[in-house]
């Protein structure tokens, strides 16, 4: 895997970069999709969904009441959140939040509500946009989240919007926390899915929506592979007709 990106270029060279935006709701298989399709590219993975879990962490562990707007700025003003590219190919990317490694502990689904309730904080999504266009500067880079294409990365050159319907998403959830060794009850995974889904696309700031030049593909009876050899067919035939 290509190493973590350091920030060098200038912003305003950011719509000429080459960057691939994936979006879409909980459980859609987002990561996996991205993953694979960052590898067979050889560019590097940015999973945001670890970035609002990380810092859901951190919140959670510091007591930092939510509905108070100064002790959540003061509470991010301390904190160093960092990513570590994953060794394997469908590994997790690894967070690490003030020198600790929280990268199993944010992967729970009550995790998952508390990153979709940060998430919806005006001054955390102010941290970490601004974060995630600094690794976007560098272009290469497959970012996979809510509003990549429609917030974070508006000049993408490729953005592709994955969805299904929640009771797959749930029973794909379910299988996935299950084959980690965690508990997981597909009644209360889909009720928790459902949730979530009002609260991201109802939300004020950067609601989950499809960019209006995202291309759209309901996962609900396909696969992982047919997905991603899709994505880069795309991206790769994009690139052909740009050359000279």
């Amino acid at each position: 895997m290509p190493p973590w990106p350091s920030v060098s270029k200038s912003w305003d060279m950011f719509e000429k970069l080459n960057l691939v935006a994936i979006d879409g709701p909980s459980g859609v298989g987002k990561s996996t999709v991205s993953k694979k399709v960052a590898a067979i590219l050889g560019y590097t993975y940015l999973d945001t969904g670890a970035m609002y879990r990380g810092v859901g962490f951190y919140l959670q562990t510091e007591q930092v009441d939510l509905e108070n707007a100064l002790d959540i700025q003061d509470a991010l003003s301390r904190l160093d959140l960092q990513l570590t590219p994953a060794q394997q190919e469908l590994d997790d990317v690894g967070v690490i939040v003030n020198g600790k490694n929280v990268s199993d502990a944010i992967r729970s689904s009550e995790m998952a509500m508390v990153a979709s309730a940060v998430s919806a904080i005006p001054q955390v999504r102010v941290v970490l946009t601004e974060l995630q266009k600094s690794y976007g500067r560098n272009g290469r880079i497959v970012a996979e989240g809510r509003d990549m294409g429609t917030v974070v990365f508006p000049g993408a050159e490729h953005k592709f919007f994955l969805d299904a319907e929640p009771e797959e998403r749930a029973r794909r959830r379910v299988q996935q926390l299950q084959q980690r060794g965690m508990e997981a009850q597909y009644p209360e995974i889909l009720e928790m899915i459902l949730k979530r889904d009002k609260n991201d696309s109802e939300r004020k700031i950067a609601p989950l929506k499809q960019a209006a030049d995202a291309i759209m593909l309901d996962k609900t009876d396909i696969t992982v592979d047919y997905v991603v050899a899709l994505f880069v067919a795309k991206i790769e035939k994009s690139k052909e007709t740009q050359r000279p």
